[in-house]
């Protein structure tokens, strides 16, 4: 099998493809992968390496709603990347996160992501920019600070679209279970 990237979206992907990414996504993270996580990464496009061992790499990006300064904006948000521990350090990240970022490009206002100590580097290389503003979310009471993500999420701008600054507000995701970013 060839170390290509391949893409599809999750309604085009077979139980079989979804079950081995999922179980790729449960080793990588050494079994700290839920299902609100798996539930976070679906309904967008995977981008995913497969070698003669499975899947080897995966990453997918979904649709979600930021609102910053009286705008909402359609965002490509990156979920569920992942390289197996014996093909880290041989580029697959770099060649997954291409595959999403040119999805982002096409069709998205911006990307952003929430990005692990270990994954930062990754994404800081890519041209990814951390967020240095306040990080809020549409909770089901109203309107939550969320403290803990203003040092860990990136934007990355879309075909050199303008990103949001962050003197003009903060960004306020749309609500989800578990982690909303």
């Amino acid at each position: 099998m060839s170390d290509s990237v391949r893409t599809a979206h999750t309604s085009e992907l077979p139980p079989r493809t979804l079950d081995a990414i999922r179980a790729m996504l449960d080793t990588a993270f050494d079994g700290d992968f839920g299902d609100e996580d798996w539930d976070h990464g679906l309904g967008g496009v995977h981008a995913w390496i497969r070698d003669e061992r499975g899947v080897a790499a995966h990453g997918s990006v979904i649709m979600r709603r930021v609102a910053h300064a009286g705008r909402s904006h359609r965002i490509g948000y990156v979920e569920a990347v992942a390289v197996r521990p014996d093909r880290r350090r041989q580029g697959l990240g770099g060649r997954v996160m291409a595959a999403l970022e040119e999805v982002i490009d096409g069709a998205y206002a911006f990307g952003a992501l929430s990005a692990s100590d270990e994954g930062a580097e990754l994404y800081r290389g890519r041209g990814w920019q951390l967020w240095n503003g306040r990080i809020e979310a549409y909770g089901p009471k109203g309107t939550v600070h969320l403290p803990d993500e203003e040092d860990s999420t990136y934007l990355r701008p879309a075909l050199g679209r303008p990103l949001p600054e962050a003197e003009s507000g903060a960004l306020v995701f749309d609500w989800r279970d578990g982690d909303v970013l």
